[in-house]
């Protein structure tokens, strides 16, 4: 009988079923197989979601990111970039994947940045006289920039999962963050030099002036690096300053966002918060069943007599997260495999905060990656482009990308160096 509900769940799944009934179903055909009563289930999703510390920021601080995405924040942010970094070579090309990365860093979703930053960027990428493929391709790719950078909400989710310390994890994010910029950045400024795009005069005055509009979004930064590791705060206390500051600045300094449009932004952010708690519930579900019927150690097992190397895991479990990456959203990708893949990685020596590190970034090259990568269908909807133009157009990133996925997959000090230099716990 349960390997008949079994095959009936699986071609739900393919037929295109909701991710956290797939789940759900098989998390209760396994407790149905097992005698277990469902009110055990019950009972330790209420005592996992009360005693996670996590959870309650991540609603807080995805109403931030929405906030900053309604208002005209991505606006000021290009101008101030564009001010500072567009005298030289490939400056405004640079200035995108700044731009994006802060952007998808404060939002949490790739495709928000995409909508968002598209319209503005890919018009002044084009006037500036890039190319168009290499346009489309950089802000195709941009789009999942920065979600190593704080406050990440997949960063949160991925440390509420695999009960990570979210400080190590945001620490141990940055040089990787900054290493895949940089890898692109020195792409785009070779690929500016080929087509000869001119360059922008640097005017004291334009930055003055650009730092002046931004003045209030600049403080942002400052005020989670100093609350976070100053020790000033804790992490619901930030959030909740994050959120009352952004809204304050936005609707009354700024007066981007109208009283009136408050109510439509909390829909927005409550909808997306609400999915990811959704599938949470639904995969705590299914794991407490694995857990319990020792399949993680059955993989383990497995694993371990097919593969000794730690480095061949590594390649391997590369390949994995990119093909996941590729077909399910970022959310469902790791709340479905760390469960899977943590007891995995322990065995092989593999640090939680490094592990971390090379699940976000394998996910954030999903994004982008044929045949299904989000970002190629969002691209495609946003600026009108054909999808198999977005993939010859994203090939050239991916394979900068995945250079950077290897740098920090096979030299852990650039993840977590930082965390041991720095005692961060």
């Amino acid at each position: 009988m349960s390997i008949i509900l079994v095959i009936i769940v699986t071609i739900m799944a393919l037929l295109g079923a909701p991710v956290f009934v797939v789940l759900s179903a098989y998390a209760m055909i396994g407790f149905y197989s097992t005698n277990i009563p469902f009110t055990a289930l019950i009972v330790d999703l209420y005592n996992k979601f009360a005693s996670n510390p996590l959870l309650y920021t991540i609603p807080i601080f995805t109403f931030a990111g929405y906030i900053l995405a309604e208002s005209k924040a991505s606006l000021r942010m290009v101008n101030l970039s564009k001010a500072m970094l567009g005298w030289f070579h490939g400056g405004l090309a640079v200035v995108s994947l700044i731009t994006c990365a802060i952007f998808t860093a404060f939002t949490g979703a790739s495709g928000v940045t995409i909508i968002a930053l598209g319209g503005l960027l890919f018009p002044a990428l084009i006037k500036e006289k890039y190319g168009e493929k290499f346009s489309l391709g950089l802000l195709t790719s941009a789009g999942s920039l920065g979600l190593l950078f704080p406050p990440s909400l997949p960063v949160l989710i991925y440390c509420a999962v695999s009960e990570s310390s979210v400080f190590q994890l945001f620490a141990a994010g940055f040089l990787p963050c900054i290493l895949l910029i940089i890898l692109l950045s020195i792409f785009s400024v070779l690929n500016s030099i080929k087509e000869d795009v001119p360059k922008t005069p640097f005017n004291f005055k334009d930055v003055v002036y650009a730092i002046n509009e931004a003045k209030w979004e600049l403080i942002i930064p400052f005020l989670l690096i100093v609350g976070i590791y100053g020790g000033f705060v804790t992490l619901g206390e930030i959030a909740a300053i994050i959120v009352t500051y952004s809204l304050f600045i936005e609707v009354f300094i700024y007066k981007d966002i109208k009283l009136h449009e408050i109510p439509s932004i909390i829909t927005k952010s409550v909808s997306l918060v609400g999915g990811i708690l959704i599938i949470m519930g639904a995969t705590f579900g299914l794991t407490n069943y694995m857990v319990d019927a020792e399949i993680p150690m059955v993989i383990l097992d497995t694993m371990k007599g097919l593969i000794t190397s730690k480095f061949l895991f590594l390649f391997i479990l590369n390949i994995f997260l990119l093909i996941v990456g590729c077909f399910l959203d970022i959310y469902s990708a790791l709340l479905v495999t760390i469960p899977l893949i943590l007891p995995i990685s322990n065995s092989y020596g593999i640090s939680p905060v490094h592990l971390g590190i090379i699940f976000l970034t394998n996910l954030e090259i999903g994004y982008l990656t044929p045949p299904v990568g989000i970002n190629l269908f969002i691209a495609s909807y946003r600026f009108n482009k054909s999808i198999v133009s977005l993939y010859r157009a994203s090939i050239p990133f991916i394979l900068i990308l995945i250079i950077g996925l290897l740098i920090i997959t096979y030299i852990p000090f650039i993840s977590v160096g930082v965390v041991n230099l720095l005692n961060i716990k």
